[in-house]
């Protein structure tokens, strides 16, 4: 029995038809649609996060098995704390807090058991990502520190580009006396 694999990347709970995966299931004469009903019952408690989903196919039979593989542990703790991402400064400015409960979730949804390993794992995570366990929620200041620890990253994204440039001065300003030589040579050749 010959089996086709195909492994993508899909939005959980919005799987279609569309590219990547119904021009890669097309030739192999599976129905697309049932496939994709089964790929969204199967990711929808994943909705907002790419997951990677790997439908194997069996060419004779037309019959196929859907695995779906689970997102990362940032991932997992980023949806359940509704934040966009962890913090800058990790070790300086927290920006939520897990609870046990909430790790022993996340563990069991990453890695299906919540042995002292895998919640190690999560708490290490989350600890990289600037978030704590079982220290209560944010006051008002450390929510000021992750504010002000955003702007500065916003502010200095903003001002990088504008350091690579010139920096404000005309084509050729600032440079020594050999280097325009050489360009002027160079144009010379050109020609």
């Amino acid at each position: 029995m010959p089996k086709e694999k195909i492994e993508v990347m899909i939005e959980g709970g919005k799987a279609t038809a569309a590219p990547p995966l119904g021009p890669a299931l097309g030739p192999l004469g599976v129905p697309i649609p049932k496939v994709v009903e089964e790929i969204n019952k199967k990711t929808s408690d994943l909705k907002g996060m790419e997951v990677p989903v790997t439908v194997i196919v069996d060419t004779v039979t037309k019959e196929f098995e859907i695995k779906v593989g689970s997102p990362p542990v940032a991932a997992l703790i980023k949806k359940e704390l509704g934040i966009e991402r962890g913090s800058s400064e990790a070790g300086r400015v927290r920006v939520g807090d897990l609870t046990e409960e909430q790790v022993k979730k996340i563990a069991s949804a990453k890695f299906g058991s919540t042995e002292p390993r895998f919640i190690n794992q999560v708490m290490g995570t989350a600890r990289s990502m600037g978030i704590t366990i079982g220290q209560g929620e944010l006051t008002e200041e450390e929510k000021k520190a992750v504010e002000e620890a955003r702007k500065k990253v916003a502010e200095a994204a903003t001002a990088a580009p504008a350091e690579e440039g010139a920096e404000g001065k005309p084509e050729g300003e600032g440079k020594g006396e050999e280097e325009k030589k050489g360009e002027g040579e160079k144009e010379e050749k050109k020609e």
